[in-house]
């Protein structure tokens, strides 16, 4: 009998609430960490209740992290004059580590219901290629908004890539830094999450599409190989003519979707377990704020997509990119095609609470192959 491997890609705000507001001022509210806790537990209520149900499946969990480096952003941003600025693959390494650390309570919740499985957080580098179109042209916003001007003595001053993010009520320019979102290739700490799988445990990996890093080519100098990393960081060993280069890696200034990075998972944890004559079935459950994928999301004829075919979701994706525009369900449905292609059975784009629902075909959106 096959196993049940299911991958569940949460979204930051599975840990940190959104949405939230003063009943006095009607101002936005960021959540502190007791808030940011009592979401996290809640949603790990949930997903217990799910592997309670199945309680002989393998997990793994992934997880955005939007709110939780905005939030570092804005306190580097603060504490400019005393403080250094942070780079976006530590910002990565630093929420991998605080949020894996959060959501592995879900080993408390399971213990108290009589499952003893630990979920193991495992800080996650994953590998893009620097040769990625959105290297030259950076697709993703970050951080808080700024005038023109602010924005333009920032790239003047800090080498950010800034573009036009929109406008205020009051007409005026808002723009924001923008950095590269290239495609995940390789998940370096792979093995770990496999062992991890076969122990019984439940991994927690690729926390914001995992620590991006790129291959370092190396150079030869005085008969050294030379590999010149960021942050002044240099390997060397002897060089020798003909021989491999070592596989080096640097972070690099970027941000990994999660969704694609979570496909990318199962697409590897797939082959893996093909290699060893394994018969499973692996889905992929993304979870987010929508109950499912839409056509023409809010408007008068918007409609829901309960059930689609790999080919299905293709054409729709193919054919009006609109549908499913590139900051929101884009990439959501662009993983969910890449997983189904590489040998996934089944994946589904659905809320938290509503899982139950959408397996059952009620809820959410399901594409098989």
């Amino acid at each position: 009998m096959a196993k049940h491997l299911r991958i569940f890609s949460l979204g930051g705000n599975e840990v940190s609430p959104v949405g939230m507001r003063d009943p006095k001022t009607g101002k936005s509210i960021n959540p502190d960490i007791n808030l940011q806790w009592q979401r996290t537990i809640d949603t790990c209520r949930m997903i217990a209740n799910i592997i309670q149900k199945f309680p002989n499946d393998l997990y793994v969990l992934t997880h955005g992290n939007g709110p939780q480096v905005g939030n570092i952003l804005l306190r580097a941003e603060y504490a400019r004059p005393i403080l250094h600025p942070l780079p976006l693959d530590i910002c990565g390494a630093d929420t991998q580590g605080a949020m894996g650390y959060m959501l592995a309570q879900l080993s408390n919740e399971l213990r108290l219901r009589g499952i003893d499985k630990l979920v193991a957080e495992t800080v996650t580098q994953t590998v893009v290629d620097l040769n990625d179109p959105d290297f030259k042209n950076p697709s993703k916003f970050i951080g808080t908004t700024y005038t023109k001007q602010e924005a333009m003595d920032r790239k003047e001053k800090d080498g950010w890539e800034v573009k036009l993010y929109g406008t205020d009520a009051q007409g005026q320019e808002l723009w924001r830094r923008v950095v590269p979102s290239p495609e995940p290739v390789d998940i370096i700490e792979l093995d770990v999450v496999d062992t991890q799988l076969r122990a019984g445990m439940i991994p927690i990996s690729v926390g914001g599409g995992g620590i991006p890093i790129a291959r370092v080519q190396p150079k030869v100098v005085n008969d050294e190989e030379v590999y010149e990393c960021s942050h002044g960081i240099v390997f060397k060993r002897p060089y020798q003519a003909g021989q491999e280069p070592v596989k080096v890696y640097s972070g690099v200034e970027a941000v990994i979707d999660k969704d694609l990075a979570s496909a990318l998972l199962g697409k590897m944890l797939i082959e893996r377990a093909r290699a060893r004559n394994e018969d499973i079935e692996v889905s992929l459950t993304i979870f987010t704020n929508e109950d499912g994928a839409k056509l023409n999301y809010k408007k008068p004829n918007q409609k829901d997509l309960r059930q689609l075919t790999l080919a299905q979701a293709k054409e729709l994706f193919e054919k009006d990119p609109g549908d499913f525009p590139a900051g929101s369900m884009g990439p959501k449905m662009k993983a969910v095609i890449k997983f189904l292609e590489s040998g996934g059975t089944a994946a589904y784009i659905t809320k938290t609470n509503l899982f139950d629902k959408t397996i059952e075909g009620k809820a959410g959106t399901t594409v098989t192959r």
